[in-house]
């Protein structure tokens, strides 16, 4: 009789229902997920114009290119000012999965003196033919294609120390002799 008990207990506990979160399944009462509001603020358009291209080539990591920035201006609602020449430059990675990769480095001096470093990576997917009538001089709307950046700013100014703890996001637009961006803080 204790051997028929034992294997009456062994089956049940062998058979008996696993709970769900032992099997990595959510119970039935799961929680809705809360979402946190993302909200941003216009914080300044930038244009950047550009050398041509300083072509390295097919690299392992893709074909590399530096684009130096040779100036610009800045403006939004609370500083405006210069890019400087010779501040900077795009090391950009035109990526085999059709993706360019930007690397970007520059100086923005603001129209009352102030210098601000910027440094910003970003990713770019613009079609070939896109690109062609970009580089043609075209005028190409920017929705015809993805431009994302991510500029982070930094300054010794205690009138800008602001800028030193922001994220933002920039929105490109690229044209044959510059890029332009819409930068917005992530408040």
């Amino acid at each position: 009789m204790n051997r028929v008990y034992w294997i009456v207990l062994t089956l049940l506990v062998s058979v008996a229902p696993v709970p769900r979160f032992a099997a990595g399944q959510a119970g039935t009462q799961q929680k809705q997920e809360t979402r946190f509001p993302l909200q941003s603020e216009f914080l300044m358009q930038l244009t950047a114009e550009l050398d041509p291209a300083q072509v390295i080539g097919d690299t392992p990591q893709g074909d590399r290119r530096i684009i130096p920035v040779i100036g610009g201006s800045f403006a939004g609602p609370q500083l405006k000012g210069q890019v400087l020449a010779g501040g900077g430059a795009d090391w950009l990675l035109f990526r085999r999965d059709g993706a360019a990769q930007l690397d970007v480095r520059t100086t923005l001096r603001t129209d009352d003196g102030v210098l601000i470093y910027v440094s910003y990576r970003g990713v770019s997917v613009i079609p070939p033919d896109v690109r062609q009538r970009i580089m043609s001089g075209q005028d190409v709307d920017p929705a015809q294609y993805y431009f994302r950046t991510t500029p982070y700013f930094e300054t010794a100014s205690e009138k800008y120390s602001w800028l030193n703890k922001l994220v933002t996001v920039g929105v490109g637009k690229r044209t044959r002799t510059s890029v332009i961006y819409s930068i917005y803080a992530i408040k």
